[in-house]
């Protein structure tokens, strides 16, 4: 069986470099290893708020988020099943701003402490985070077989442009939630696959356009308890995105390559001016601010 979870985590140093983790209790899948504090995302919670809640439950610390460190992926079976667990992990810095560090009681962290990296096992996505070498991911037997779902997404997208500073949007066809509106390219990681990757195919899918991605930009969460899916039926859908920026060198006309009856009705390339007057989404119009600024600040 396949399963998905989002998680939010700190990387929190000290003047001289250690950083601050938390060790697997027994109630952890993996007991007795080190890792970032943190954990998943509740449905409907801001990412932010979860490293913030999780941080505080897990160290006694409050801590605020001073930057976007990187966003990760991985899969393992879960010990002594056959679960296949795949998490988006998104890595945020932090600095402690009160509270009086503590190890949590009867939770899957049984302590704390400030380490120098490379003394103790680490989880492999904290190793990563720490610049250490990372053991790769493991890969389920049966690619085919199916996950289960939920009504939590985890998506990467980009804020795609060309040479001559154009945008490329693509528009969501009917009976998805935003039907109508352009969008940023970009959609749900599959499972095993990390969020570059998973942006780079979207890319491809959904517009033709071999892109480069050239930098992490932010996170973002929608939560929407009555939105209406692709049956028609009402869910409560929680998306959880990431925004990279990413870079056509040879851009071509666009054209949608995933199959009939998919998110993506079109797609084309706009100079900023005229994309700002298109029926937008949320993410796409802060996209283009975003450029704006940018252009302001040259």
């Amino acid at each position: 069986m396949k399963v998905r979870r989002i998680g939010a985590y700190g990387l929190c140093r000290d003047v001289a470099g250690r950083a601050l983790l938390a060790h697997n209790s027994r109630l952890s899948a993996y007991p007795g290893l080190w890792t970032l504090p943190g954990g998943g995302v509740e449905q409907g919670e801001d990412p932010d708020d979860t490293v913030v809640r999780e941080f505080a439950e897990e160290t006694g610390l409050r801590v605020r988020i001073v930057g976007l460190h990187s966003v990760t992926s991985d899969v393992f079976r879960l010990p002594h099943t056959d679960t296949w667990e795949h998490t988006d992990r998104i890595i945020y810095d932090v600095e402690i701003v009160g509270g009086d560090l503590c190890d949590e009681a009867s939770g899957t962290t049984d302590r704390v402490a400030w380490v120098t990296p490379g003394e103790l096992p680490l989880m492999p996505f904290t190793a990563g985070a720490l610049g250490l070498p990372v053991s790769p991911s493991e890969v389920p037997p049966d690619p085919a077989e199916p996950q289960v779902r939920t009504n939590q997404r985890f998506g990467a997208y980009g804020i795609v442009t060309d040479p001559g500073g154009r945008i490329l949007l693509t528009r969501i066809a009917a009976g998805y939630p935003g039907a109508g509106l352009w969008h940023l390219p970009g959609g749900g990681t599959d499972h095993g696959e990390l969020p570059e990757a998973a942006l780079t195919r979207e890319l491809i899918e959904e517009t033709g356009q071999e892109g480069r991605v050239t930098g992490l930009v932010g996170t973002s969460h929608r939560h929407d308890p009555a939105a209406m899916g692709p049956e028609g039926v009402p869910v409560d859908w929680h998306v959880v995105r990431v925004l990279f920026r990413v870079s056509v060198d040879r851009p071509t006309e666009p054209v949608v390559m995933e199959e009939a009856g998919g998110s993506t009705a079109a797609a084309a390339w706009f100079d900023q001016v005229t994309a700002r007057d298109l029926p937008l989404t949320e993410v796409a119009a802060s996209a283009l601010r975003r450029l704006a600024e940018e252009s302001a600040h040259r």
